[in-house]
């Protein structure tokens, strides 16, 4: 069985200093991105975020309209029967939203898998980050801002752990720019609207696992 390809990268500490190499699977890290996988899963994701609350109130749910407005003959006006008809001002509204629609989009997992390596693909060329591991003593902002200027990351990241420790969550929540999630929840969506990716090399390892 021929050995499977990988691509070298710069294993970085907490300070900025590299302190290895590591080898990534070219199957997950290396591949010819797929822009329609892509674009499918973006689709997906956005669609499933979608709450459908949107309601109309149809002619029998408007309040009033129970007197007939006026006698069906000798008035000269048009015959009404009420005022919760549709063409009066006020009253309901056809073909409105229900607050049933379901926006739900769903992609196969084979494709759904192509499009995760696509947008690792991406972001491995010039925008992936490897650490040894990210452990803060107390959660402050300033020591998460201090990371990420020694290892040189100033745009839009991803971050990404297995360990997913309170120290590490609050120390990043107040910085709108970054982004923390687990291996299990990494989408296709945050991949693609990020500058850089930001993960340990326990993730790395399990994201491998995941996608092969």
């Amino acid at each position: 069985m021929a050995e499977r390809k990988t691509v070298s990268v710069k294993v970085f500490n907490q300070t900025g200093e590299e302190v290895s190499k590591m080898n990534l699977d070219a199957h997950v890290f290396n591949v010819e991105p797929n822009k329609q996988a892509m674009f499918d899963a973006v689709q997906v994701y956005q669609a499933n975020l979608r709450q459908a609350t949107a309601k109309t109130k149809v002619r029998h749910e408007v309040s009033g309209g129970g007197k007939k407005p006026w006698r069906q003959k000798g008035t000269g006006r048009a015959r009404a029967g009420s005022s919760r008809s549709p063409i009066w001002v006020g009253g309901g509204t056809v073909f409105g939203p229900t607050g049933n629609q379901n926006f739900k989009l769903s992609q196969n997992k084979k494709e759904h898998n192509l499009a995760l390596r696509s947008a690792l693909s991406t972001l491995t060329k010039n925008g992936l980050v490897v650490v040894d591991d990210m452990k803060f003593e107390q959660a402050k902002t300033k020591d998460f801002l201090a990371m990420l200027k020694a290892l040189k990351i100033e745009n839009k990241v991803l971050v990404v752990s297995n360990d997913l420790n309170d120290n590490l969550l609050l120390s990043a929540q107040n910085i709108n720019w970054v982004k923390i999630v687990s291996v299990s929840n990494v989408s296709v969506y945050d991949l693609l609207n990020v500058d850089n990716l930001l993960i340990t090399k326990d993730a790395v390892k399990s994201l491998q696992e995941a996608l092969n």
